[in-house]
């Protein structure tokens, strides 16, 4: 395998070894990257779509069953919280024998949790209760991110050989449960411009 072969398999997170060597634990440079990369772009485009809101635009629910965008931030917010909580807590626990049998799912997440073409209930710890201002939901969304990038930033622990069941993909691995972040965020984003694009959205 060429160098240039080898460094494409280490950003695509494929979990096979290569030249008869085990994977490595740890996150590769290029992987490292774009977690920071995608941190950072997530917090930019939620950011983006809620400035200047009024509260009529922030209230607004698009049917019974549907969140606002206040709910949806909400919803992130609780969400990144569990998600790193998860991460690091997985850490306390010892390795997982067979955490390279998680390492094929990093591409699944990429293409899955971004899709919402296919919608899923969200779990009951973190579905909004209106319990947050809207100035405190963004205060703590920035505090939240802030601490996941400079944690991002600066582990060297084997992040993939420690593991925790997730209810929709079963089995990831410590890294995977810090990319679920900004990629759930995403799929969130996403909702947010679905909601200000619904017809009776205030103007």
């Amino acid at each position: 395998m060429t160098p240039s072969a080898i460094s494409i398999a280490l950003m695509l997170g494929l979990g096979h070894a290569m030249a008869g060597q085990a994977a490595d634990a740890k996150i590769s440079e290029a992987e490292r990257a774009e977690l920071i990369s995608l941190l950072q772009q997530a917090e930019r485009d939620i950011l983006r779509e809620i400035d200047g809101l009024s509260d009529a635009q922030w209230t607004f629910k698009p049917g019974p069953d549907r969140w606002s965008v206040g709910e949806v931030v909400e919803h992130i917010v609780l969400a990144d919280a569990l998600l790193f909580e998860t991460a690091i807590k997985s850490l306390d626990a010892q390795p997982d024998p067979n955490w390279e049998a998680t390492l094929s799912k990093t591409d699944t997440l990429r293409k899955a949790l971004p899709n919402r073409s296919r919608r899923v209930d969200a779990p009951a710890a973190i579905k909004p209760q209106k319990a947050l201002s809207r100035a405190d939901l963004v205060v703590r969304f920035k505090e939240q991110r802030s601490k996941v990038l400079a944690y991002a930033k600066s582990t060297d622990k084997p992040l993939k050989s420690f593991t925790s069941p997730n209810p929709f993909f079963g089995s990831l691995n410590a890294y995977q449960w810090l990319l679920y972040i900004p990629l759930h965020e995403q799929r969130h984003n996403l909702q947010i411009i679905e909601v200000k694009a619904s017809a009776g959205y205030p103007k």
